[in-house]
C-alpha cells in the first residue's frame, strides 16, 4: 500500500467520528460553548475542518503562505462543511508524493522550525484529535449519549 494511502486510510479512521460529531450538532447549537472561554461549537467544527485542509494543501504547495489564506467559501451548514472538506482533504492527502512528503517546508514563522511533510501531517492529525475530544464534550453536553467511539475502523 502506498504511503499517501495509508495517510488517507488514518486520517479517514479518525475524521469519520469528527464527521459523526459534527452531524450530532443541530444549528440552534452552533453558538453552543461549554465555558464562557469556549469556541462556540459551529467556530470549533469549522476550524477543525479548514485547518488539515490548510495543512495538506501546505504540504502539497512546498509552501507555508496557504496558512494565512482565508476560507470564504465554508457552507454555513456544519454537515455540509464536515462533507465537503472532507472530500477536498482526501484528494489532497491522495495526490501526496513520497517526495512531498519528505520535502522540508519553512515553518518557522508559524511552529518555530522546518518541518517535512509528514511532520506537518502529524501535527495536522494531533490537532484533529486533540479537537476531536472537545467535540465529545460539547455533543455530550448538548444531550447526545450515543457517541461513536474515538477512532472508526472504516
Amino acid at each position: 500500500m502506498e504511503r499517501s494511502q495509508k495517510l488517507l486510510n488514518y486520517f479517514l479512521s479518525h475524521r469519520s467520528v469528527t464527521n459523526e460529531l459534527i452531524n450530532k450538532i443541530e444549528e440552534k447549537n452552533y453558538d453552543y460553548k461549554p465555558t464562557e472561554t469556549s469556541m462556540p461549537a459551529g467556530k470549533l467544527a469549522t476550524h477543525m475542518l479548514t485547518s488539515f485542509y490548510t495543512f495538506a494543501r501546505t504540504v502539497k504547495d512546498g509552501n507555508a503562505a496557504v496558512f494565512g489564506e482565508k476560507f470564504e467559501s465554508v457552507p454555513q451548514n456544519l454537515s455540509e462543511a464536515a462533507a465537503a472538506y472532507t472530500e477536498k482533504t482526501k484528494d489532497l492527502i491522495y495526490s501526496l508524493t513520497n517526495e512531498e512528503l519528505e520535502r522540508s517546508i519553512d515553518m518557522k514563522q508559524i511552529f518555530g522550525m522546518e518541518l517535512t511533510g509528514s511532520q506537518l501531517l502529524q501535527i495536522a492529525m494531533d490537532h484533529e484529535i486533540h479537537h476531536k475530544g472537545n467535540l465529545f464534550v460539547y455533543v455530550r453536553e448538548m444531550g447526545h449519549t450515543d457517541l461513536p467511539m474515538f477512532v472508526s475502523r472504516g
